[in-house]
C-alpha cells in the first residue's frame, strides 16, 4: 500500500477509538513502546504491551489469553499459532543479529574463543526462547568449521550457569556483574546499557539472522486496530523506528 494511503488508513480510524493489547517479543521493548506511543499518536487508539520471551507469548495465547496482535522474534513461536488458527499468517517486519556482550570492567572475554575457558561464567536463552536457539545454532555452526575444534560448543556449554526465559533478562545478568558474558541481539545494546557493558564481535560467518513476523490475532477484540498495528509497524514510519533502535529491515 502507498505510504499516503496507509497513513489516510491509519487516521480514519481516529474516529474509532479501541482499545489494543498487543504480545511482543521482549527485544522489542524499547521499539514498540516508541512504535506504540507513535500509533496511539496518529490513531487516538491505546495500545497495551505485554513483552516476554517469545514462547511464553505463544504459550498464553495457546492457554486462552486475550491479545489482538503478536510480534514473535522467530518464525518457530509463530507458526504453531497460526496452524492452530489463533494468528493470522505472518509478516516479516524486522531482522536482528546476535552479539555477544561482557562487562565493560572486565577482561576476561575478549573474543568467541574466551567463551571455552574453564571458569568463564556464561549466561545465554533458554534453548525455547529464540535468541537460545540462535545462540545454539551460532555454536552448531562453529563446531562444524572445526575452527576452534570440534568439541568447541561442548566446553562452551559447560561453561552456562544460567538459562534465562527472554533475551533481557539475559543481558540484566551481564549488567549486575553476574555474568562474564552473554550471547543477546544486536539491538540489546541500549543506550542505558552501554555504559555498564561491551561488545565482544562475533566473526559474521557463524553469526544467526533473526526473523520477527507479526500478525493479528483472530479473535481480536479490537479487529480494526490490530490491522491498523499491523499496517503501522510495515509503514516506513514504523520502519524508520525500528531501524533508530538497530533493528534491521525485513529483506
Amino acid at each position: 500500500m502507498p505510504r499516503t494511503l496507509m497513513l489516510a488508513a491509519l487516521l480514519a480510524g481516529a474516529a474509532h477509538a479501541e482499545p489494543l493489547t498487543v504480545f511482543a517479543a521482549a527485544s522489542l521493548t524499547d521499539a514498540f513502546t516508541e512504535l506504540g506511543r507513535a500509533f496511539d499518536a496518529r490513531t487516538g487508539h491505546r495500545t497495551t504491551f505485554q513483552f516476554a520471551g517469545s514462547q511464553t507469548l505463544r504459550a498464553q495465547l495457546e492457554g486462552g489469553a486475550r491479545a489482538d496482535v503478536i510480534a514473535s522474534a522467530n518464525a518457530a513461536q509463530y507458526d504453531p499459532l497460526v496452524r492452530a488458527g489463533l494468528v493470522e499468517p505472518a509478516r516479516t517486519f524486522a531482522r536482528n543479529r546476535l552479539i555477544l556482550i561482557a562487562p565493560r570492567r572486565s577482561a576476561r572475554v575478549q573474543t568467541l574463543a574466551d567463551l571455552a575457558r574453564p571458569g568463564v561464567r556464561l549466561v545465554l536463552a533458554d534453548r525455547s526462547v529464540p535468541v537460545g536457539d540462535y545462540a545454539r545454532r551460532m555454536l552448531s555452526a562453529i563446531d562444524a568449521s572445526g575452527t576452534y575444534g570440534r568439541d568447541f560448543s561442548a566446553r562452551v556449554l559447560r561453561n552456562v550457569v544460567s538459562e534465562e526465559p527472554n533475551v533481557r533478562q539475559v543481558a540484566l545478568k551481564v549488567q549486575l556483574g553476574e555474568a562474564d558474558a552473554a550471547v543477546v541481539y544486536a539491538t540489546d545494546l541500549t543506550p542505558a546499557l552501554k555504559g555498564s557493558v561491551r561488545a565482544v564481535a562475533l566473526p559474521s560467518r557463524f553469526n544467526q539472522t533473526a526473523t520477527y513476523p507479526l500478525g493479528a490475532v483472530r479473535n481480536a477484540g479490537a479487529p480494526n486496530a490490530a490491522r491498523q498495528f499491523v499496517q503501522y509497524v510495515l509503514s516506513p514510519d514504523g520502519q524508520r523506528i525500528l531501524r533508530k533502535w538497530g533493528f534491521l529491515s525485513p529483506q
